[in-house]
């Protein structure tokens, strides 16, 4: 069925190259882009009901929020579905602001982890919201198109919140989509909305380039304090069937790729999916590159098959070596595991990434040293050094306000005038300031290691992809590391290492 009411979905604008969808939001070193995948899934699902879409991304196209206005007034939509993050919202829901004023006849929803946390909050930076939704948010938008298109009253909603007659009324919690197969695959999504021209404009930094994220299950069944997804212990996954369908289609229809990323929280949650999912890319000959996002758990097992059906890289948590400071974070692993992970990969032949957090809330100049010790030993393909980044409805953000280690409940502050990460944790023993130098510190340290850069000069050589995908990260990269070296702080960091 067919609908008449007009739906944009926007990722809206805000900093160049800002990476909203990342888990933690920013304008990233290596130039690293994020598909607004759950944006995307939620357009698609809404589209799939009969509803005329637009999708668009407002950071990759360049706009200003002028822009934004003027392609939403063209477009005419009924409903407008902004998504947001927490360094972005104040900025989020200046657009809002203002198409509502360019459309006062359109329904402002936003939608993401911001909102679902800090509800509230939202509606009183503007009456210009009319709701927000809570969670995952495909049945949602759905079933608010729905409402709206038959001039329902919207208490029967389940997952929104709304404004009416200056009230604010929270529904039941969302219904989740309890059949991913049911949604449609996003690599078609992304093809209709963005086209080829579009898809290149997103870069991820340690997968080969042109690339597309896409999900084949959603939610993790850990609970890691400091992590931002949206659906934490509601793992489910796509079947064998349809996720190798996807993988078919990509190779027919967009040849241009050079690899997908597969976007699901933790890929091997199920070994023996993984496994069968591996076994029926194999089965049905398909010759497409992935990498993925894994646990320090996968076992060897797990890798080989894996390698054998196309997968490149996993980008892994390793977080820190230090026993004290993963406990302090839930993470549910020990660098024991950490090192026999890393040497099972080597024997597999996939490529890590390597993600590790500084500051974490029992670290110490000793435990952060040793932690960039550790990741220089390690010898990733690619490494990531994040200083703690708290956010709303985390067990981390919790622990930081509950302790008065919040420098400030500012928005704009969780990320600095560029876009970087800037930490709004400061504590006894380690402000802020000392934090963010700890993390550049690792990151020269790293990049400029020998053995590391060895490496990397094999890479380019042996696969011309690689050697893409090393010159546009390094451009981005290599920018900051100079910067940092060159500066007082990191002269003092570079004696002290000699």
């Amino acid at each position: 069925m067919s609908h008449d009411l007009k739906i944009l979905a926007l990722n809206p604008p805000f900093l160049p190259k800002y990476s909203r969808q990342s888990r933690s939001p920013c304008v990233t070193k290596g130039g690293t882009i994020y598909y607004p995948y759950y944006l995307a899934y939620a357009a698609g699902a809404a589209e799939q009901a009969g509803f005329a879409v637009k999708l668009a991304d407002g950071v990759t196209n360049g706009w200003s929020q002028d822009d934004a206005v003027a392609e939403a007034r063209a477009f005419g939509p009924d409903l407008v579905v902004l998504d947001t993050s927490t360094p972005s919202i104040k900025s989020d829901i200046r657009v809002a602001t203002a198409i509502k004023a360019a459309i006062p006849t359109a329904h402002i929803n936003l939608v993401g982890t911001f909102p679902t946390n800090m509800t509230q909050e939202c509606f009183r930076m503007s009456p210009a919201i009319d709701s927000v939704c809570r969670g995952e948010y495909d049945n949602t938008i759905t079933s608010l198109a729905n409402h709206l298109a038959a001039g329902k009253d919207l208490h029967g909603v389940n997952g929104l919140s709304f404004r009416q007659a200056g009230l604010i009324t929270n529904n039941k919690e969302p219904d989740l989509v309890s059949d991913l197969d049911a949604l449609p695959f996003a690599s078609q999504i992304y093809m209709k909305h963005f086209g080829e021209e579009g898809i290149k404009k997103y870069f991820y930094a340690s997968i080969t380039w042109p690339e597309i994220q896409i999900l084949t299950a959603r939610g993790c069944r850990f609970g890691c304090s400091f992590c931002n997804i949206p659906m934490k212990q509601s793992y489910r996954a796509r079947s064998i069937k349809n996720v190798a369908d996807e993988f078919s289609w990509i190779q027919e229809h967009m040849p241009f790729l050079s690899e997908i990323m597969l976007e699901d929280d933790t890929f091997p949650m199920d070994k023996q999916r993984t496994i069968d999912l591996c076994d029926e890319l194999i089965r049905r000959g398909i010759d497409v590159t992935w990498s993925c996002n894994a646990r320090v758990n996968t076992d060897q097992e797990t890798m080989q098959r894996m390698k054998e059906a196309g997968c490149r890289l996993m980008c892994v948590g390793f977080e820190s070596p230090t026993q004290s400071s993963l406990n302090a974070v839930v993470k549910g692993q020990t660098d024991g595991m950490e090192k026999t992970f890393m040497n099972a990969t080597r024997k597999s032949g996939l490529l890590v990434n390597g993600c590790f957090i500084l500051g974490l809330p029992s670290d110490t100049p000793e435990t952060m040293q040793a932690t960039i010790n550790f990741a220089k030993d390690l010898n990733p393909n690619s490494a990531q050094f994040y200083p703690l980044m708290v956010y709303p409805g985390t067990g981390a953000y919790a622990w930081a306000k509950s302790n008065n280690f919040l420098a400030t409940e500012d928005w704009d502050q969780w990320l600095t005038d560029e876009g970087l990460h800037n930490t709004t944790v400061s504590r006894p023993g380690l402000s802020r300031e000392e934090l963010l130098h700890w993390c550049n510190k690792a990151r020269l340290n790293f990049y400029t290691n020998p053995k590391f850069l060895g490496k990397m000069m094999k890479q380019a050589v042996a696969d011309p992809r690689e050697a893409v995908r090393i010159a546009k990260g390094s451009k981005v990269l290599f920018k900051h590391l100079l910067r940092y070296a060159t500066s007082d702080e990191g002269k003092v960091s570079q004696k002290q290492a000699a």
